[in-house]
């Protein structure tokens, strides 16, 4: 990619400023693309310097959000096929750590309307992109008045890591359901099997794998990574408790 010259770098300069005006700080710069897992982000503190920030992130296209005051993030994985059918799964809770996510838990602690209201965002985005496949939405869970709401944080249009616990508990994966829809052949209709904790083994943790094939009701999967470095997703764990 092609940096830009120095009157781009001074428009964009410009365009930021007028973000940070706009949006206020503290707030995050963010990558257009290639950024996952905290990667590719720069946090602006108040009355921190944006245009450093963008410099630090080599001064490729960007982002900026601003801060928001969320209660928990919940994401959703929605399957639409070619026929314009989608299934969503149930909505699940994820607790991140350093950034990264660590544990996803099933069913989520919202209330009802807000569980309906999440999978219909999910279905609308599914639709509005006339999208054939697994995706996944993020969202934050935000107080309004005396009553709960959320926010798109994030689109990803794959099979997602916060839909891993689909794999052992429900009926069928997001793997699946995403070979389902591609191959044009109907989609399975996602029924989880009891509560759900799905935790990721992060760097080193996966040293404790041995551990974890001594817990009942435990599924373990290794992603057969070398190197154990700090932040490295290397495999999860999925444990299914009865409802």
């Amino acid at each position: 990619m092609a940096l830009p010259d120095r009157d781009e770098v001074d428009g964009v300069v410009v365009q930021l400023a007028a973000a940070v005006d706009g949006v206020g700080l503290p707030a995050v710069l963010k990558t257009r693309r290639l950024g996952y897992d905290g990667k590719g982000q720069a946090k602006i503190a108040k009355g921190g310097d944006a245009a450093a920030a963008w410099r630090s992130l080599r001064e490729v296209p960007c982002i900026l959000e601003g801060f928001i005051d969320f209660e928990r993030e919940v994401s959703v994985i929605a399957a639409r096929s070619r026929d314009g059918k989608v299934e969503c799964f149930e909505v699940t809770e994820n607790e991140h750590r350093d950034h990264i996510l660590k544990t996803s838990r099933v069913p989520a602690k919202v209330t009802p309307a807000v569980a309906t209201q999440a999978r219909r965002i999910a279905t609308s985005i599914a639709k509005a992109f006339d999208y054939v496949g697994v995706l996944a939405v993020e969202m934050f869970v935000v107080r309004v008045g005396k009553r709960h709401s959320v926010l798109v944080n994030e689109i990803a249009p794959r099979v997602h890591n916060s839909g891993h616990w689909t794999i052992d508990g429900a009926t069928v994966s997001q793997f699946e359901q995403h070979i389902r829809a591609v191959a044009g052949w109907p989609l399975g209709k996602p029924i989880r099997l009891g509560r759900v904790e799905m935790t990721n083994l992060i760097g080193a943790e996966v040293n404790e794998a041995a551990h974890w094939l001594t817990v009942p009701g435990t599924a373990l999967h290794l992603y057969g990574k070398g190197e154990a470095r700090p932040g490295r997703k290397m495999g999860h764990v999925t444990r299914v408790f009865s409802k």
